[in-house]
């Protein structure tokens, strides 16, 4: 019989990557990290890993082992969720994950059912982009992750985990508001319709104004599902955006629209119910929402506290309210 908390250390050097990284997750240090998947390779009888430069990576015997692993581990949590589902009270700890946006609009009403319905239930909650926290679900970092997904571009969704829509969530373009002074005109011109300055390419019929070629941007950094969708909507509509601002909080997005330093693109659950306080245009059909949705690992999908939890965040989708400042 394989020693299973040893198999659980090769499974963690396949999803994170190095020896340090697992030391670090589970509080190891890594010279016993390394003596435990030796003492592995001992009882399986063929080589587990093998040097790639500075690193190591998994053998094929090593990928079978972590298959059968993932199996086994599965099985356990839906026993744990079986044992859960037989109490009269939910306890314990539920890990979620979600990014900022979510955070703000959603959560707390969540996180006030749970309270409700199940106070002896502790949630903890960290806020991350989805990029980071589906691969740290897959490690069992957490429960529960709420992700996103942006038009024409799919995300990538891990092996072993168990995705639910939970809405739909409106993007807008957000255009500066126009300051006092000498550059009122010109941004003004931004705000609505323009032609943009001669020699540019005209905005293509039903995407963005042609003036939106002149304006200076904020979006999310490179590498972001939303920063591509939003780049691949500025080229469609015939120009390159001037990208002067990056950022993953999108609070900030907000300010520097408010402010007349850039325009964005929002989602309505950036005002979290309250009156939007910029001019909003709506996008080309087709082009203009992002699905969320949420992910659990399959063995745990049935866990009493993970059902909880996505009851109170569909419930807190189904109260939120739509911006009403459009233009």
């Amino acid at each position: 019989m394989f020693d299973l908390h040893r198999l659980r250390l090769l499974r963690e050097l396949k999803h994170r990557g190095t020896l340090a990284a697992v030391a670090a997750a589970l509080s190891y240090a890594p010279s016993s990290v390394s003596q435990q998947l030796s003492q592995l390779e001992a009882e399986v009888g063929v080589p587990l890993l093998e040097p790639v430069g500075r690193r190591v990576r998994l053998t094929p015997q090593a990928e079978i082992l972590v298959a059968h692993t993932e199996a086994v581990l599965e099985r356990l949590e839906r026993a744990e969720a079986d044992v859960a589902a037989s109490l009269a009270d939910l306890t314990g700890t539920l890990r979620v994950a979600a990014f900022q946006t979510v955070a703000l609009a959603l959560l707390p009403a969540a996180l006030t059912t749970l309270r409700e319905r199940h106070p002896r239930l502790r949630v903890h909650v960290t806020e991350m982009e989805p990029e980071a926290a589906l691969p740290a679900l897959q490690a069992r970092d957490f429960d529960l992750v709420v992700a996103e997904e942006y038009p024409g571009h799919p995300r990538s969704r891990p092996s072993g985990l168990e995705h639910e829509d939970l809405l739909d969530d409106p993007l807008r373009l957000a255009c500066p508001t126009p300051p006092a002074g000498p550059g009122k005109a010109s941004s003004a011109v931004l705000a609505g319709a323009g032609a943009g300055r001669p020699g540019r390419a005209p905005s293509r019929r039903g995407m963005l104004p042609g003036a939106l070629a002149e304006a200076a941007w904020v979006m999310e950094p490179e590498g972001s599902a939303a920063r591509q969708w939003a780049v691949a909507l500025c080229r469609d509509s015939g120009f390159e955006p001037d990208v002067r601002f990056e950022s993953s909080d999108l609070l900030l997005h907000l300010r520097l629209v408010e402010q007349g330093h850039a325009a964005a693109f929002l989602p309505d659950l950036v005002w979290s119910g309250q009156p939007p306080t910029v001019r909003l245009r709506s996008l080309p059909r087709g082009r203009g929402s992002r699905r969320l949705f949420t992910s659990v690992r399959v063995g745990r999908s049935a866990h009493p506290a993970v059902l909880a939890c996505r009851d109170a965040l569909r419930r807190a989708a189904a109260t939120r309210a739509a911006p009403s400042r459009r233009s």
